[in-house]
């Protein structure tokens, strides 16, 4: 089965989720016209929907029942999520993502910027309609993280950070946001503690990026460049590993023994749920990732 595939069966657990999502994010796009049917497009444009599958799983897997609460929350979380990419690509002058042109370059930087400061302003409407004061406590610390991984990352362009800048860029960068989506939900399912759901989406985060971190150098499609990091100075994980010998190759082993370190540390923290399918699905998304 390919990975398509047993993603696609995946998701097929909570489609109905994240289907609602779906919707709720597509109300939401209300500007001029020259932009509106772009935004749309990019916002639906091969979305893994990752972050919301993730929470929609997890609280499942505990018993929970998602209600508007959450559907809400989780359309937030992925309008952040989209936010951050398209102030990304102005950043890395990025000409494509997702196989299709940014919104900077068919429009241009100020276009663009705008768009994400729009995106960010109704996710916050979203986050206050919610009555949740921890929540957007944990949200606004999420985007300030986020943002000083971003921050950091543009002025250590062209050095190889140590590994642990470059743990704690990932954390900043991917990973918090994956500890506020699922955390998150379960915060407002009325949960108080949650610590096994902070060290599995921790891990998980972890995880799905060092992945993509290989990716980039053993990848050559539309969708994702080979070597577009190391090209734009940007060193990650097989790098660091790789060294002063420069043996790549060496790097990229390493770097999928940190990844199963992650993965065996996401398994762990699932271990108090109660055995169903969820957990299974959230197990063979686990096996998807450490797969490369």
């Amino acid at each position: 089965m390919s990975f398509n595939e047993k993603y696609r069966n995946i998701l097929n657990l909570v489609k109905e989720d994240i289907q609602k999502v779906e919707k709720e994010l597509l109300a939401e796009i209300f500007l001029s016209n020259e932009i509106n049917e772009t935004l749309k497009t990019f916002l639906t444009n091969k979305p893994k929907r990752i972050r919301p599958l993730v929470s929609f799983l997890y609280l499942r897997a505990s018993n929970i029942e998602p209600d508007n609460r959450q559907y809400t929350f989780q359309t937030a979380i992925e309008i952040i999520h989209n936010a951050s990419l398209i102030h990304d690509d102005v950043v890395d002058e990025a000409d494509t993502r997702r196989g299709s042109k940014t919104l900077n370059k068919i429009f241009n930087n100020k276009t663009a910027i705008l768009t994400g400061d729009y995106l960010l302003s109704i996710a916050l409407e979203k986050l206050n309609s919610l009555n949740s004061p921890e929540t957007i406590s944990m949200c606004a610390n999420t985007l300030t993280n986020m943002c000083i991984g971003e921050v950091n990352q543009y002025f250590s362009k062209f050095k190889i950070p140590t590994l642990e800048q470059y743990l704690k860029k990932t954390e900043q960068k991917t990973a918090k946001l994956f500890q506020t989506a699922v955390c998150g939900a379960m915060l407002l399912s009325g949960e108080t503690s949650f610590t096994e759901a902070e060290n599995f989406a921790y891990a998980f985060g972890m995880a799905f990026q060092i992945r993509d971190d290989i990716l980039n150098l053993t990848t050559l499609n539309s969708l994702k460049p080979s070597q577009n990091d190391i090209s734009a100075g940007i060193y990650n994980a097989p790098v660091i590993f790789a060294g002063k010998t420069s043996n790549l190759d060496e790097g990229i082993e390493k770097t999928k023994t940190l990844l199963n370190n992650y993965v065996v540390e996401a398994e762990k923290a699932l271990s108090n749920l109660e055995d169903n399918k969820y957990k299974l699905a959230l197990k063979e998304l686990l096996g998807i990732l450490n797969h490369v």
